[in-house]
């Protein structure tokens, strides 16, 4: 055989090349961006006058509102949580570890419905503790707390998920070197540990951003579908197209797909950081 042997050994024919590809390109194309223009053709149908007013129908506002105000909170407890837990499991030995990283993988292997069931048994008004928190005035299902704890619950695998490789493969020798040299846990921490991880800190915020804007199971499951009050903007397009008002479902649809793409885009952008440093 002439040329390098290892270099043809990883070589295909053009054909196959070009099948593959064919492949790919057109699995996208019908998976991905077909919906995608179907959803900005069915929003922009009856022109951009119908599109403006579906997006500042009252009812669109609060579900917009709602949807930021839940990620606004449940995204930086997560935030501080991922750091905990990755900071715990890479870099030190202790009894239920495993559990603790089992655990975390927990909102990813089970249903959100399931998750909402869940906490309605737990919080509902025959639940183990509703009856008690009823009668201190707390409401949790029906809620407010109730969806930021859904929230909070499926997305929180996405901070701890992306540092606890990271923080493993890193190794702690500049944290030690550190702590000799006499700084406290604190500075070290901001100084040495923080600097490191801070790409991958920002692609887990931006998975569990984007994640928890678009939660519909476990939301749907604790909100009670209360339109203006407990409705986020998946749950807005739900109601909208079972009242048969397409236009309006696909235009506050379209405002979805707009933030997933923004979250898409400052993924790669860190992504593509990362790979350069």
């Amino acid at each position: 055989m002439k040329g390098n042997p290892a270099l043809a050994a990883t070589q295909e024919p053009a054909w196959i090349r070009r099948l593959i590809i064919g492949i790919s390109v057109g699995f996208v194309g019908l998976f991905v961006l077909v919906p995608l223009l179907a959803v900005f053709g069915e929003a922009l149908r009856n022109g951009l006058a119908a599109y403006a007013h579906a997006l500042v129908d009252p009812a669109a506002l609060a579900a917009i509102k709602l949807t930021f105000f839940t990620a606004a909170i449940s995204v930086p407890l997560n935030l501080v949580f991922g750091v905990a837990a990755s900071w715990a499991i890479a870099r030190f030995r202790f009894p239920g570890r495993s559990v603790l990283i089992t655990l975390i993988d927990l909102p990813l292997a089970v249903s959100p419905v399931i998750a909402g069931m869940v906490f309605v048994l737990l919080f509902g008004k025959h639940g183990l503790v509703g009856p008690w928190l009823a009668g201190h005035g707390v409401q949790v299902i029906f809620a407010l707390p109730g969806i930021v704890l859904a929230t909070t619950f499926v997305t929180f695998p996405f901070v701890a998920r992306e540092l606890i490789p990271l923080m493993e493969a890193q190794g702690h020798e500049e944290e030690e070197a550190a702590i000799v040299l006499g700084a406290s846990g604190w500075q070290t921490f901001v100084k040495v540990t923080l600097p490191k991880i801070k790409w991958g800190l920002m692609y887990g915020v931006v998975l569990c951003t984007a994640r928890a804007m678009g939660e519909f199971g476990a939301v749907s499951v604790v909100s009670g579908h209360i339109r203006g009050r407990t409705n986020t903007l998946p749950l807005h397009v739900e109601i909208l197209y079972n009242e048969y008002e397409y236009q309006a479902a696909f235009a506050v649809a379209s405002l979805l797909v707009v933030l997933a793409l923004a979250s898409l885009i400052a993924r790669r952008l860190i992504a593509r950081r990362v790979e350069t440093t």
